[in-house]
């Protein structure tokens, strides 16, 4: 009897005997629907990271402005930039230009902040098109600053006296030198000051 079992065979186990007590073979399922919804989620924001990427390392052009620096503050609900404001007027009398710009350095904010209401030069980056305000409410980022001097303010001419004509042949004097007013040194502490000439 011990030949009628038909559990352990004689010979050893075969591909046969083993896809036979497993019975019929799974189908494997497909997970298109992760696929469609991984494609169509992660695929735009993949691309937006891209362009998000190339606008802010690529600059568009790079200059100077000069103004005087109104405002500097920093903004935003949750993504806070530093927004800046620089007051450029070419000629006195005409209106002022805005220039705004925006702030992504810390360093570079507090040294804008510090020469407030002066005239500074702003050395500043474009860059364009960039997809959203977290990273800065303009396209134009401040990367330097430095204050610049003031130009002195013009004197007035002082007044001359018309010109005669001179007779032919005649020689003109030479001019005076011009008369500098003289200066009192103040007057001690209690004494009443010296009339002035």
């Amino acid at each position: 009897m011990a030949d009628d079992d038909i559990e352990v065979p004689r010979r050893g186990y075969n591909t046969e005997d083993v896809n036979a007590q497993r019975g019929e073979p799974r189908r494997r399922r497909r997970r298109w629907g992760l696929i469609a919804l991984g494609l169509v989620v992660g695929l735009p924001l993949a691309l937006m990271a891209l362009w998000t990427w190339i606008t802010l390392t690529y600059t568009y052009s790079r200059g100077e402005r000069v103004g005087y620096a109104q405002k500097i503050s920093e903004k935003g609900w949750v993504c806070k930039t530093w927004e800046g404001e620089l007051a450029i007027s070419n000629v006195p009398g005409q209106l002022q230009e805005r220039f705004d710009y925006t702030v992504r350095d810390d360093s570079v904010a507090a040294e804008i902040s510090r020469h407030e209401g002066q005239r500074v030069s702003i050395s500043y980056e474009q860059h364009r098109f960039i997809p959203f305000s977290c990273f800065g409410e303009t396209e134009y980022f401040a990367t330097g600053v430095r204050p610049v001097d003031q130009p002195a303010p013009a004197r007035p001419l002082a007044p001359q006296a018309p010109a005669t004509p001179a007779a032919p042949g005649a020689t003109t004097p030479p001019a005076a030198p011009a008369a500098t007013p003289t200066t009192t040194p103040p007057p001690a502490a209690g004494r009443p000051a010296p009339p002035s000439p």
